[in-house]
C-alpha cells in the first residue's frame, strides 16, 4: 500500500511512497494531525541522490516494526531539501547548533507547533559507531514526551529562541576596505594544502566560490599567489577520482585528501560552478587544460543532465546496481520497487576491476592502467561494508611522458590508446544499470548552469564551441521563462517535474537566474534577457529585500509553516543569495543608471562588513563581490555583426577581466531595441564600416578602436 507521498512530484518523496511508514508531505494536514493527536513530529529531510538517505531508508523506514512504532507515536513528515530549502535551513541550523555538525538524512523531532527539541543526521537501526540506534531514540523520545511533557515544551521554546538569535546578522557601520580582502587571502593561504591542493584535510569539498574570490584578488592586485592556489586546486580536482575520468563531470566531494576517492553522486550546481572556475582559471593562467576540463564538463551536462525542452536536471545518484548482479536498476525516479535498494552499491557504475579492464581493452589495457592507477586488488580503500574491495576508481596517476618512457611507445600512440580506451569503457559502462537520475528541474541550479554555458559562449577559444554553448544557454533561458515564470503573478516557480511547475521561488532562485541571464546577455547581446533580469531583480527586491538592515531574506515570510525567516550568511556548496545578488547589482549598475541599486550594494556590504575579512572563509562569494566593488568595473561595448566582430570579441575573451561588463551590439534593429534600455549605446557606431570597440568607465568612453591590437592597449588596465 502506498502512503501519502505517492501523490507528490518530488523524486525523493516518491522513493518513500511505498514505505510502511505513514509519511506526510510538509503541510497543514500533517501539522493539524500532530496538534489534534498531541504527538511529536518526526521530520526526515533528505534528497533523492543522497547515499546515507538511502541507507537509513532501507534499514529503518522499510522495517515494519520501526514503521509501526513511528506511526503509533509520531506524525512522520518527509521533506525534499532541494524542493524546500526554507524548511531545511531552519532545522539544519538547529541540528548544527545542538550537535556541532549537520548533513543528510537529517532527523528532527519537534512539537506540533514546529519547535525542535532533538535532532541529528543518520541513525543506524541499532547502536554502532558511537551512535545510538534509531529505535532506541524513538522509545526514549516517547517516554520523555509522555512523562516530562512540560520540560520538553520549555526546552523547545528556549532552543527556538536561541536559533532565532543566532541567525541575526549584526550590521557594520562601513564597507570594509581593501585590507579586508588582503586578510581574506591570508586566511585561505593558511589552510591551503600546498602538496595536494584544496583547503584543509579530508574530506575535501569543492567550493568554487573560494576559487572565484581568489582569482578576482589576483586580477585586482596583480599578485599571482591567489591564482596559483586556484590552479593547483582545480588541477588536483580534475586529475583525481573526484572527476569522472570516463564520462566527464565531477562527483560531489573527495573522501580522502588526495582527491582520489569520491562520494559518487553528481550534482548540477557542482558542474556549473566548477565549470565557471575552470573558465576563469583558463583566462587567468592562459592554460588550455582548464578550458578542456570545462568543455568536457559541459558535454557531460548536455548529454546526461539536459531535458529535451532545454532545462537541466538536478543530479545523478551515487548508488546503482553492481554490474555483476546483472539486473536493470529499477530505481527510475518515479517509483522504487519494494526492497530494491538491497542490491544497490555506492559507486558501482563508476568502479572497475583489473580483470574488466584487461578484457575490454586488450593490448591497450596496460597503458590505461598506468595512466589511471588501476591495481590488481583495487585502488579504492575498503569501506565499512566492504563494497569497494578489488575495485578501481580511475584517477590520473602518471603523465603521458612517463608512460611513453615506461612502454617505449610514441606519445601519439599513447594518446591514441588512451582516447580509444576511454571511449571503449564509456560504451561498456552504458550497458551497466544506470544510477538514478533526479529529473526535477530547479530554477536556482538552472540559473547557475545557464551562467556556465553563457560564460563558455563568451570566453572559450573556439568560435564554433562558443556558438554551440550560446544555443544551449538560450534554449535553457527560453525554457525557464516559458515554463517556470508565472507571468500572471510575476513570480518564479522553484521546481518543474512531470509537467508541473510548483512552489514559489526563494531568493536564491531569483539571484542565480539573474546571474545566468546577465551572463547570457553579455554573450549574445539580446535585449530580452537584460529586460527579464531587471524585472526579476525588481521582484526579488519586493519579495525578499530587508529594508532595515540590507541583504535579502531566503523567503517572503508569508508561509506560516516555516518557523523562522532567515537570511543566509554562508557561501557553502551553493553561494548565498545576498552574495550573488551584490555581484548581479554590480553588473546592472554598469549597464543602467539606477542609484537605488547602488544603495542596495552598499547597504549589503555594510551589513556583511563584520564578517568580511575576519571570517572570509565563510563568505568567499561576498568577498568576491567586495573585490569587484573596490576594483571599479569597466564597460566594453563591441558594435558589429557577430561573425565580423569575432577578432574584437576574441581579444576581450583572451585575458581574464572579471571587472568588465561586456555589451555585444548588433547594428540595426537589435541596437535600436537595446538602446531603449541602455541609452548610452545609442550613438555608438561602427567606424569606417568596421566592427568597433568602445572601452568606458562610469559611462564615459575612450576613443573607439577597430583594430584588435589597439583594443588590447585600451584594455591594459581592466
Amino acid at each position: 500500500m502506498s502512503n501519502r507521498l505517492a501523490k507528490e512530484r518530488s523524486p525523493y518523496l516518491l522513493q518513500h511512497a511505498d514505505n510502511p511508514v505513514d509519511w506526510y508531505p510538509w503541510g497543514t494536514e500533517a501539522l493539524e494531525t500532530a496538534a489534534r493527536l498531541d504527538r511529536p513530529i518526526f521530520l526526515s529531510i533528505g534528497y533523492s541522490t543522497c547515499h546515507w538517505c538511502h541507507v537509513m531508508a532501507h534499514e529503518s523506514f522499510e522495517n515494519a516494526d520501526i514503521a509501526k512504532f513511528l506511526n503509533d507515536h509520531f506524525v512522520p513528515i518527509k521533506v525534499d531539501r532541494e524542493e524546500r530549502p526554507d524548511v531545511d535551513r531552519v532545522y539544519m541550523t538547529f541540528v548544527q547548533a545542538t550537535t556541532g555538525s549537520g548533513g543528510w538524512p537529517m532527523s528532527v523531532w519537534m512539537t506540533p507547533t514546529l519547535m525542535p527539541f532533538y535532532g541529528g543526521t543518520y541513525f543506524p537501526p541499532e547502536g554502532r559507531w558511537g551512535r545510538p540506534g534509531f529505535p532506541e531514540i524513538l522509545r526514549e523520545i516517547v517516554r520523555v514526551w509522555q512523562q516530562e511533557h512540560a520540560k520538553v515544551q520549555e526546552s523547545a521554546v528556549k532552543l527556538t529562541e536561541q536559533i532565532r538569535g543566532m541567525r541575526v546578522i549584526p550590521s557594520g557601520a562601513a564597507i570594509p576596505g581593501p585590507e579586508a580582502l588582503t586578510e581574506g587571502v591570508a586566511q585561505f593561504a593558511q589552510t591551503f594544502d600546498q602538496v595536494r591542493g584544496g583547503f584543509g584535510d579530508a574530506p575535501k569539498f569543492p567550493r568554487p566560490s573560494e576559487l572565484l574570490f581568489l582569482l578576482r584578488e589576483t586580477a585586482r592586485t596583480k599578485d599571482f599567489t591567489p591564482a596559483l592556489m586556484v590552479a593547483r586546486t582545480l588541477q588536483a580536482m580534475a586529475l583525481g577520482g573526484m572527476r569522472d575520468q570516463i564520462g566527464g563531470g565531477f562527483h560531489r566531494y573527495s573522501v580522502d585528501a588526495d582527491w582520489r576517492i569520491p562520494h559518487f553522486e553528481k550534482m548540477l550546481y557542482d558542474q556549473a560552478q566548477i565549470t565557471l572556475a575552470c573558465l576563469e582559471a583558463q583566462q587567468a593562467a592562459g592554460d588550455a587544460f582548464f578550458a578542456d576540463v570545462a568543455e568536457d564538463t559541459l558535454q557531460y551536462v548536455r548529454r546526461e543532465l539536459t531535458s529535451p525542452e532545454g532545462g537541466f536536471y538536478s543530479a545523478e545518484d551515487a548508488d546503482s546496481v553492481p554490474p555483476e548482479i546483472g539486473v536493470r536498476e529499477p530505481f527510475s525516479g518515479e517509483r522504487e520497487e519494494k526492497g530494491s535498494r538491497t542490491h544497490l552499491m555506492e559507486g558501482a557504475y563508476y568502479l572497475w576491476t583489473e580483470t574488466e579492464i584487461d578484457q575490454l581493452l586488450g593490448a591497450d589495457a596496460e597503458i590505461f592502467k598506468l595512466r589511471f592507477g588501476v591495481l590488481p586488488n583495487g585502488n579504492a580503500p575498503q569501506d565499512p561494508q566492504g563494497e569497494f574491495v578489488g575495485k578501481n576508481a580511475p584517477y590520473v596517476a602518471r603523465s603521458v611522458d612517463d608512460i611513453v618512457s615506461k612502454t617505449g611507445k610514441s606519445r601519439e600512440e599513447v594518446e591514441d590508446a588512451l582516447g580509444t580506451a576511454r571511449l571503449t569503457l564509456f560504451e561498456a559502462r552504458l550497458k551497466r544499470p544506470r544510477p538514478h537520475l533526479d529529473d526535477k528541474i530547479l530554477t536556482a541550479w538552472n540559473g547557475l548552469m545557464l551562467a556556465a554555458f553563457a560564460r563558455a559562449a563568451r570566453v572559450l577559444p573556439s568560435a564554433d564551441a562558443r556558438s554551440h554553448h550560446l544555443h544551449t544557454a538560450t534554449k535553457a533561458a527560453e525554457f525557464l521563462k516559458g515554463t517556470m515564470w508565472d507571468a500572471s503573478r510575476n513570480v518564479m516557480k522553484r521546481r518543474y517535474r512531470a509537467g508541473e511547475a510548483a512552489i514559489d521561488g526563494y531568493s536564491e532562485d531569483y539571484a542565480y537566474l539573474i546571474f545566468g541571464l546577465l551572463e547570457l546577455f553579455q554573450a549574445g547581446g539580446e535585449a530580452r534577457w537584460l529586460e527579464w533580469a531587471r524585472l526579476l531583480q525588481q521582484r526579488m527586491d519586493e519579495l525578499f529585500w530587508d529594508q532595515e538592515h540590507g541583504g535579502w531574506f531566503n523567503t517572503t515570510g508569508e508561509d506560516p509553516t516555516v518557523l523562522l525567516r532567515l537570511k543566509e550568511d554562508y557561501d557553502g556548496a551553493e553561494p548565498a543569495a545576498s552574495s550573488v545578488s551584490v555581484l548581479n547589482l554590480l553588473t546592472l549598475v554598469h549597464l543602467v543608471d539606477d542609484r537605488d541599486l547602488y544603495r542596495k550594494i552598499e547597504q549589503t556590504l555594510k551589513m556583511f562588513g563584520p564578517r568580511l575579512g575576519q571570517l572570509a572563509r565563510a563568505v568567499p562569494m561576498m568577498m568576491a563581490a567586495l573585490s569587484t566593488y573596490h576594483a571599479r568595473l569597466a564597460q566594453i561595448v563591441i558594435v558589429g555583426p557577430r561573425e565580423q566582430a569575432e577578432a574584437l570579441r576574441s581579444e576581450v575573451a583572451h585575458k581574464y577581466r572579471p571587472f568588465a561588463v561586456v555589451v555585444p551590439v548588433e547594428p540595426g534593429e537589435r541596437q535600436a531595441e537595446l538602446a531603449r534600455r541602455l541609452p548610452f549605446i545609442a550613438s555608438m557606431e561602427m567606424r569606417g564600416g568596421k566592427p568597433t570597440a568602445y572601452v568606458c568607465r562610469d559611462f564615459v568612453c575612450a576613443e573607439p578602436v577597430t583594430d584588435p591590437s589597439a583594443l588590447r592597449e585600451k584594455l591594459a588596465d581592466t
